[in-house]
C-alpha cells in the first residue's frame, strides 16, 4: 500500500568561496538551494558561490529547528560540527 511520501526536515549549512557559512532549515532543500543560488534568499544575497557542504534531515520541523537555534547560537554543537566538516574537507579542493 503506498501512502503519502515520507516528508524529512533539514538543517544545513552553505559556504561561499569566501568562506563565510549560512545556517538555515527548510523541508524542501533542493528547492531552498536553488532559492540561495538564484539570490532569492534575503540572508544570503551577499553570499558568493553558496555551496551545500552540510545537511541533517529530521523526522519534525520541531526537531530541526531546535538543532538550527543550537547551531546559530554558536555553541558547542556548532564547535563540534565544524571540526567535523574541516576534518571530512582535509585535501579536498
Amino acid at each position: 500500500m503506498k501512502g503519502k511520501p515520507r516528508t524529512f526536515f533539514y538543517v544545513y549549512i552553505l559556504r561561499d568561496i569566501n568562506n563565510k557559512l549560512y545556517i538555515g532549515s527548510t523541508n524542501n532543500l533542493q528547492r531552498r538551494m536553488f532559492e540561495h543560488k538564484s539570490g532569492k534568499v534575503f540572508s544570503t544575497k551577499s553570499l558568493q558561490e553558496p555551496g551545500l557542504i552540510y545537511y541533517e534531515a529530521y523526522n519534525s520541523e520541531s526537531s530541526s529547528r531546535i538543532r538550527e537555534k543550537r547551531l546559530k547560537y554558536f555553541g558547542k554543537a556548532y564547535q563540534e560540527l565544524r571540526k567535523r566538516i574541516n576534518g571530512g574537507m582535509e585535501g579536498a579542493g
